[in-house]
């Protein structure tokens, strides 16, 4: 079976095709147009602004992806049977109604057996431009159309092994393109029951998975997610979009600098800096209670508060910027190892799955591989260029478990989808 899957659930047009052959995978195709840059200027992700470069994006994408799976087969440009109802389905998305019948017009139907597509949790309006565009593209070729949860991608991404083939990337203008490619190989069998922590922009949660497509939410954020707090901590500091890779960035600087100091003083273990007479220290919100929540608010308005009590950040020093830092992420890993590990022992998991793009913190998979270790319970975390938002993630949910083939009138969008 060979799966197009395609994502759009926020800022980053992804399409990927996967060969699955009994229990192997291979990733014939692997393609990411990030809109990071463009976003970059206004601080944050403006849906209208995402959907229009999703919308612009795809088709060219498609063509690409096409490319790279071997599967383009250019034919003499021929008017669609379908041309009226592909019309009405992309109604919505104007920028990509002529370039999709000129390109499709002028390609011969691939071998893609099922189109697996995003239809949430997400930014609806840019949700649905992948899914129009799948809509479109079924009834084009006449192939079934299955949907995806998004959070379901993030908990099975972690199942590809890392064993990376290719990988080649570019640039051009406001748009980061890279490929990816996996050898064939079958996925890490899980044995169940499993604990996933999810964290990235949107969503904190806390996933017993009893079987693909058994999940059930035991914990989630009450406020912010933990990604969204970095953001938000990052801005506050005055650190560049997205905020995440910036914090960290600073607070890896601030534990070296303070480990060269201790070595100094012989003292092994790390303790606050306590420069200029001013201690940074955060609270670890709900690290105690019973539940497997988490609040990172709270945490968020304690720097607001710091800042304000240091004098604005414009008075502070590097050094201090990079205190901030450190002992934010410090707080934010000490909730999430503490939260999932009980959870992880409560339902007797085998396995921890961490996906999203918190995922790819450093600080965070370091400490968590070094506690569950501790435990011997099992970690699996995503490659990097599988922990941000994918479509290989979206290609692997829609062939596991009992998916069904929809229309294309049945799909719709839905943002606040839960698992």
């Amino acid at each position: 079976m060979k799966i197009l899957a395609i994502e759009t659930s926020c800022d980053e047009t992804a399409l990927a095709i996967l060969s699955v052959k009994g229990k192997k995978f291979k990733i014939e195709a692997h393609q990411i147009a990030s809109q990071i840059a463009l976003h970059t200027q206004y601080g944050g992700v403006f849906p209208m602004m995402a959907k229009r470069e999703h919308s612009r994006n795809i088709v060219p994408l498609f063509l690409t992806t096409l490319k790279e799976a071997k599967i383009f087969r250019q034919v003499e440009s021929r008017k669609l049977k379908v041309e009226s109802q592909i019309r009405k389905l992309l109604a919505r998305e104007q920028d990509m109604v002529e370039p999709f019948l000129t390109e499709i017009a002028k390609i011969k139907k691939p071998k893609i057996d099922r189109i697996t597509v995003t239809v949430g949790p997400g930014l609806e309006p840019a949700l649905w431009v992948g899914i129009n565009f799948a809509k479109a593209l079924s009834v084009a070729w006449n192939i079934p159309l299955v949907p995806v949860n998004h959070m379901e991608g993030h908990v099975l991404s972690a199942l590809i092994k890392e064993q990376i083939e290719q990988v080649t990337s570019g640039k051009s203008g406001a748009l980061h393109k890279c490929s990816l490619k996996v050898e064939s190989q079958p996925l890490i069998q899980l044995k169940f029951p499993v604990i996933s922590l999810l964290v990235s922009g949107g969503h904190t949660e806390i996933v017993l998975v009893k079987g693909i497509g058994k999940y059930k939410l035991v914990g989630q954020t009450r406020d912010d997610a933990a990604g969204e707090a970095f953001d938000k901590v990052a801005r506050m500091l005055g650190l560049p979009y997205p905020g995440g890779p910036e914090i960290s960035r600073l607070a890896s600087q601030s534990r070296n600098q303070l480990r060269i100091r201790n070595e100094k003083l012989g003292i092994k273990e790390l303790t606050p800096n306590t420069k200029n007479q001013t201690p940074i220290s955060l609270p670890r919100p709900m690290i105690g209670t019973p539940d497997f929540d988490f609040s990172f608010s709270g945490l968020k308005t304690a720097v607001l508060y710091m800042l304000r009590d240091l004098g604005g950040v414009e008075k502070i020093t590097d050094d201090t910027k990079a205190e901030i830092a450190r002992e934010f992420e410090d707080a934010v890993v000490d909730v999430l190892i503490k939260k999932t590990l009980a959870a992880a022992k409560k339902y007797k998991a085998h396995t921890v799955i961490v996906g999203g793009g918190v995922s790819a913190n450093n600080e965070l998979t370091r400490r968590m591989t070094a506690k569950l270790a501790e435990e011997k319970i099992q970690l699996l975390l995503p490659t990097k260029k599988l922990s941000t938002d994918n479509a290989v993630m979206i290609g692997i949910a829609g062939s596991l478990g009992k998916k069904v083939a929809l229309t294309s009138k049945k799909l719709i969008a839905n943002g606040n989808l839960a698992l």
